[in-house]
This record gives C-alpha cells, sequence and structure tokens, in this order.
C-alpha cells in the first residue's frame, strides 16, 4: 500500500523565503529545519522519508507541515511560551545596552564586551545579573559585540567619473564591442597537506590536516566577459607590467577584429609607460579604470572568489605544476557552464555606497552655496 503523501501548497514568493532560511549559515538550527520541512513537503516527499532527510521525527513534521498549511510563514515562528516573563527592571536593561555600546574600560585589556565581562563590570557596580540575562538583552535587542565587519570609502577625487563609466559598461555596453573584467591574483601557493584529507561522511565534514608544506607560487591573471562569464586565463611566475602586457595582449588575440573595454584597477602596471604605448599603438583596446579603493566595481574579483572556495581553498598540491593544472582544469570546466555576470546597482546608489557621508554633506552644501 502507498504511503500517504500530504502535499503543501507553497506560494513562489514563501518558496524563495523558505530557500533563503534553508540555506542561511547564520539562522537558528529550528528554523532552518522548519524551511527545509514545508520544502520537501511541497515537493510531495512523504512524512517519513522528509523526517529522515532533515533529521528529526516523523510528529515533528507533521507538525510543521500543518502550522504552515494553516498559517504560512507565520506559522513557523515560535508560538508564547506559558507563564510570567521574569521581572527586568527597565533601568537595568538600559544600562547594559549603555555599557555594551561603549568600549569597555582600559583595565579591563579588551576591547569588546562579553556577557561575562559585561556581567561581572555590572557586580562590581553593586548590580548583580547573570550572563545568561546579559545575553537574553542582546538577542532581544540585536546587539552582538562579538561580531564586526570591515567597510571602506573611496577618497578617489574621480570616483563619480570612474564609477559612472565602468558601471555604464555593464548596464549598458558599446553595440558589437566586448567587454572584459581583467586582473591578477598574485601569490596563490602551492600547498600539499601533511596527511591525507579524509572525506565526508554522513555526520562528519571532510577533513585535513592543519599543517601544510609550501611548495611555491604562481599568479593567475583572468580575463572574464561580462556578456557571457567566459574567462580567459594565464599563470605566470611574477606579477610585472611584463605579464600584464604579455596577457593583454593574449586577451586582443581571443578577441580579433573586435573592440574591447578593459576594465581594471589601479595597481601600477596597468599605467606602466610601456602598457601605455601599446594600448596607443593598439586603439581598439580602451582602458577603464576602477575608482582608488573600488576593486570591488571588478567583476572578475567575484570569479576569483568563486574560483578561490570551488578548487583552491580545500585543494592539495605537492607542485606548483599541480596547482596550475587545478587551475586551467576548474576554468575549463567554467567556460563549459558559465552565465553572464549581471551588474543590477545604478551608477548613483554605488556612489552613495562608495563615498563616506561627511563628504557627501560636505558636497550637498556645496553644491546649494554655488
Amino acid at each position: 500500500m502507498a504511503a500517504h503523501v500530504r502535499t503543501v501548497e507553497v506560494p513562489e514568493a514563501d518558496r524563495r523565503e523558505l530557500q533563503r532560511r534553508a540555506r542561511s549559515k547564520g539562522a537558528p538550527a529550528r528554523e532552518v529545519e522548519r524551511a527545509r520541512i514545508v520544502l520537501l513537503a511541497a515537493d510531495g516527499m512523504p512524512g517519513k522519508q522528509i523526517a529522515a532527510t532533515v533529521g528529526c521525527a516523523e510528529p515533528t513534521v507533521v507538525t510543521w507541515r500543518r502550522r504552515y498549511a494553516e498559517s504560512g510563514l507565520v506559522g513557523l515562528e515560535d508560538l508564547p511560551r506559558p507563564g510570567k516573563p521574569s521581572p527586568l527592571p527597565e533601568a537595568l536593561r538600559d544600562r547594559v545596552l549603555e555599557l555594551t555600546l561603549t568600549a569597555p574600560p582600559t583595565q579591563y585589556g579588551a576591547t569588546h564586551w562579553s556577557s561575562r565581562l559585561l556581567a561581572a563590570s555590572l557586580a562590581a557596580e553593586g548590580t548583580p545579573i547573570s550572563h545568561v540575562t546579559v545575553a537574553r538583552i542582546w538577542h532581544r535587542f540585536g546587539v552582538r559585540p562579538w561580531r564586526s565587519e570591515t567597510f571602506q570609502f573611496s577618497t578617489d577625487p574621480q570616483l563619480e567619473g570612474k564609477v559612472r563609466d565602468v558601471v555604464g559598461l555593464y548596464l549598458h555596453p558599446p553595440e558589437r564591442a566586448v567587454v572584459l573584467c581583467v586582473d591578477e591574483k598574485p601569490q596563490l601557493q602551492a600547498l600539499e597537506r601533511t596527511a591525507p584529507v579524509l572525506p565526508v561522511r554522513p555526520g562528519s565534514p571532510e577533513r585535513a590536516s592543519f599543517d601544510y608544506v609550501r611548495h611555491g607560487t604562481t599568479t593567475l591573471f583572468a580575463a572574464l566577459e561580462v556578456a557571457t562569464g567566459k574567462v580567459t586565463e594565464a599563470c605566470t611566475d611574477r606579477h610585472r607590467h611584463q605579464e600584464f602586457l604579455r596577457f593583454l595582449k593574449q586577451v586582443a588575440a581571443a578577441y580579433p577584429r573586435r573592440q574591447l573595454h578593459v576594465v581594471v584597477d589601479n595597481y601600477a602596471t596597468h599605467n606602466h609607460p610601456a602598457v601605455c604605448a601599446w594600448l596607443a599603438r593598439h586603439p581598439r583596446v580602451t582602458l577603464h579604470f576602477t575608482p582608488t579603493s573600488g576593486s570591488w566595481l571588478n567583476l572578475v574579483e567575484a570569479f576569483f572568489s568563486i574560483i578561490t572556495r570551488q578548487a583552491l581553498r580545500r585543494g592539495n598540491f605537492p607542485t606548483v605544476a599541480d596547482l596550475i593544472a587545478a587551475i586551467q582544469r576548474f576554468i575549463g570546466a567554467w567556460n563549459g557552464r558559465c552565465t553572464p555576470f549581471t551588474w543590477t546597482k545604478d551608477p548613483d546608489t554605488v556612489i552613495a555606497k562608495a563615498t563616506h557621508p561627511r563628504l557627501r554633506k560636505t558636497e550637498q552644501t556645496s553644491d546649494t552655496n554655488k
């Protein structure tokens, strides 16, 4: 007798949100589990098979499948728990947040608060509080002092012109011309692990020895064709202007009798007199420079991130030749399945993000005074 399958109808908007939750690495495990259950149920998978796939009990599948069918995404949230919440004085809550948003005193020698350190500091003030309560306050107000991110604003005086030039190429490429993003990724190391890599197993990720032996380096030059995603590459020992010019000639030969618009960053070799002289003799090749501190505008950086994550970071390379072979093998496969790289931000949005707020305010004041 066939197992009863209860299919859940999931609108496209809900499906996208559930897929985002299921893929999220920072989401709570319970949220990921519930999203996977609903997605598998929407695909018609039986409850027993869903439980085995997700790693939960079958009643759990029944519960969240039913809750979603009755209430949609809201039904996947935790219900209020019974019982009276423990009282927390607002003054204490505000004091915790006030301390959290300031640096710890120098006597602690720490750059940021931990829940235990902040609880100890409050106890020294005569306000006993547990580190668990501190953590709950942080969670409630979305404060994460252990996390940090980096940013950088461009101070290039030609910022606006360069952004409009490069983004204009992405959004409105010249007719019958090829737009390429070119850059080099230097010092790629051929690292050989000191022990064989242990393959992935159910319940256990792939594991590699912490230590390794260095066998040399190579520099990867890459030219990404924006319209197709195709990559032209070359690996060299160094990354001087000679190597860049040689690669530029290789790219020009790969696209004969075509106008080439090449996006590059402000690395000194790209402006070398020898490169400028060659460009003067080959007017069909035009370089477009990203702003200072704005190399992220170069789409080839996205490809470098992909090849690093998918082919290099976990690789084992006894020689530089093995490293180069792995790079060429990945790019060969990439070109067989590549898709266009699509830029979506307009120049005004990029300029607003790349400029320091203080500078933007100064520019607006200057414009008003004119």
